[in-house]
C-alpha cells in the first residue's frame, strides 16, 4: 500500500484504497490541508512540495500544466488535489499555503 510522509506536520500513513486524489487521502487521514477553492484546481493553495517519490505522482493536470508556465508552480510541486498516487512520497507544506492553527516541522 502507498504510503504518504508529511514532513512539515511529522505524520505518516498508509493509503488503504489507493483511490482519489492525494488531497482526498490527506483529508479521509484527517490531515487538514488548505484549498481555498474547494480542492477544484482554481488556485494553488494545496500546494505540495514533493521530497521524494514524484515519478509515483500521476501526470501533471492541464490547471498544474498552467501555473508552472505562469511560475506560480516549481518543478518539485504539485497540486494535491490534482495529482493521484501509485506509490510512497514524501511531501512538505510550503510556507506560504500553512495554516495558522497547526504546528509546523523544518
Amino acid at each position: 500500500m502507498p504510503k504518504i510522509n508529511v514532513t512539515s506536520l511529522n505524520r505518516e500513513f498508509i493509503i488503504n484504497d489507493n483511490s482519489g486524489t492525494v488531497f482526498e487521502n490527506l483529508q479521509k487521514n484527517l490531515i487538514d490541508w488548505m484549498h481555498a477553492c474547494g480542492a477544484k484546481g482554481l488556485c494553488t493553495t494545496c500546494r505540495m512540495i514533493v521530497i521524494s517519490g514524484i515519478q509515483n505522482l500521476s501526470p501533471l493536470s492541464e490547471r498544474e500544466i498552467y501555473y508552472q508556465k505562469e511560475n506560480r508552480l516549481q518543478s518539485n510541486e504539485r497540486l494535491a488535489c490534482q495529482c493521484q498516487m501509485s506509490g510512497d512520497i514524501e511531501i512538505k507544506v510550503p510556507q506560504p499555503c500553512r495554516l495558522p492553527h497547526l504546528q509546523y516541522f523544518d
